[in-house]
């Protein structure tokens, strides 16, 4: 172990974890149950250094890190930030990743710094160092080639622990996806074609996923895209946006959206989008809970029939949407039901809540045998010894409970009325209010105007130039005449 002062002068051999202090805590069990209090109880004050690379370092410090000529301290603890609807908090969305990143390889290629050890810090704060962490693990998992195992043990090297990310429920949290969890999500992320970086359009996710300018995400690129659900007409009112279905038809169109599925109540005349060239297909079951295994089973179905994009949308784009395209996510991709939340999360912060999450658990090992099955299916296998052995998997599968809760699936509610939700607010109400209450950026664009970002600059630059040019100087000679007078 070195003290600070030594690994200043000898970073290039500094060992993968080192302390500046020799107290330590025992380690935590760690449980997906356990609540973020039990998995970390990381007392002690040491600062923390884990080597990334033999120019990267990240750190955990409790105090305010002096600078050196041969170190390179930076944080982004208060610059890349997560948007939280109650207590939830990551992880941080796909345009964060990707700035991360891009402030990475431009730290490691500057000339300036060619000859320094970059070294990304974060404070005491719990929350900031999940997400800290989280970012420099998709940088080892994108850029570094490193499993999401490797990032992951780095990481923990020792006896460090992360609290886990939870839901954007209201109240207490049951249900915990871990870092390791997101790590896998983004490397199956990459290995099925779900972004590409070096294409990766930040400029348009951090516009379209603003609840001023329509509220929706790519899940999968071309294939499914999650929105806010649309009103009969656009306007603001009870604190969030409202967006008509003309709204979104330009983008739709451009971008080969040929279907929209709805999953809450009735708020638009679908014939809106029917008329305009779209599929409509109506799935409704009731805000904040689990859909019966017809509307999983429809929904999988008309996805799988559908050429080109698809457009899911409940209240407010996140629950119902969320649980919906990861069951997709879990058949088709063979996504652990973790994975496909963190992924869900990563693309569309907020998305998947409550018994959602312990939903999708329960239906990962049948939808796996599905997906088996489809892909069997398009190999010309659909009849024979493979159709029984699947009727008789997928049979046993139905009888397996999860954390002592049976399936429900075989004992279907009642058709959704849409007057369930016409007296109350419903959590998709209250979460899409929360949503839109966030800080805008100044100049709101209008959905139906991509460009409207280089626009509304150049505008700003004539207006300037025109006041600079003329307008000032007009008044400067007229003030120097009445002056002269």
């Amino acid at each position: 172990m070195k003290r600070k002062s030594e690994r200043r002068s000898a970073w290039a051999t500094a060992p993968p974890c080192s302390r500046r202090s020799s107290s330590a805590s025992p380690g935590v069990k760690k449980s997906r149950s356990s609540t973020p209090q039990e998995l970390h109880r990381l007392e002690q004050q040491d600062d923390l250094y884990l080597d990334i690379t033999d120019r990267l370092c990240f750190a955990i410090l409790y105090s305010r890190p002096k600078s050196a000529s041969n170190e390179h301290y930076f944080s982004i603890d208060n610059e890349l930030e997560y948007e939280n609807f109650y207590a939830d908090f990551g992880p941080l969305n796909l345009a964060m990743v990707y700035r991360y990143c891009c402030k990475i390889n431009k730290k490691l290629k500057s000339i300036t710094m060619l000859r320094k050890k970059i070294i990304h810090f974060t404070g005491t704060d719990q929350r900031k160092q999940a997400n800290a962490a989280f970012l420099v693990g998709c940088y080892m998992v994108i850029y570094l080639g490193r499993t999401p195992e490797d990032a992951y043990r780095t990481l923990i090297f020792g006896d460090t622990a992360y609290i886990p990310f939870r839901d954007a429920a209201y109240g207490s949290c049951s249900f915990y996806i871990t870092l390791l969890d997101c790590f896998h999500a983004v490397k199956k992320a990459m290995q099925f074609g779900f972004f590409n970086f070096n294409a990766f359009n930040l400029v348009e996710y951090e516009h379209y996923e603003k609840a001023e300018n329509g509220d929706f995400n790519w899940i999968i690129p071309e294939r499914f895209l999650a929105f806010c659900g649309p009103h009969s007409r656009s306007r603001l009112e009870s604190g969030y946006h409202q967006h008509s279905p003309e709204t979104y038809i330009p983008y739709f169109k451009n971008h080969n959206v040929t279907t929209i599925i709805r999953l809450n109540k009735r708020m638009y005349d679908a014939k809106r989008f029917t008329d305009a060239g779209f599929d409509h297909h109506d799935l409704f079951f009731p805000d904040g809970s689990t859909p019966a295994e017809a509307i999983v089973q429809e929904f999988l179905e008309i996805c799988e029939n559908v050429e080109g994009a698809i457009a899911v949308h409940c209240k407010a784009g996140l629950g119902r949407t969320g649980t919906l395209i990861g069951c997709y996510l879990m058949k088709h991709y063979r996504m652990t039901a973790a994975e496909s939340i963190a992924w869900l999360r990563i693309c569309r912060p907020g998305s998947v809540i409550g018994p959602q999450q312990q939903f999708l658990v329960m239906k990962q090992s049948s939808l796996w045998l599905e997906g088996e099955y489809f892909r069997q299916k398009l190999r010309g296998q659909e009849n024979g010894p493979l159709r029984t052995t699947f009727s008789k998997q997928l049979s046993d599968v139905d009888d397996i409970s999860i954390d002592g809760l049976e399936n429900q699936d075989k004992q279907e509610p009642e058709p959704y009325s849409d007057d369930d939700e016409i007296n109350g607010v419903t959590q998709g109400d209250r979460l899409r209010a929360l949503k839109s209450r966030r800080q805008s950026k100044a100049n709101a664009i209008p959905l139906t105007c991509p460009l409207a970002v280089l626009t509304s600059a150049l505008c700003s630059v004539a207006i300037w130039w025109i006041v600079c040019d003329y307008i000032l100087p007009t008044l400067l000679f007229c003030l120097d005449g009445f002056r002269t007078q």
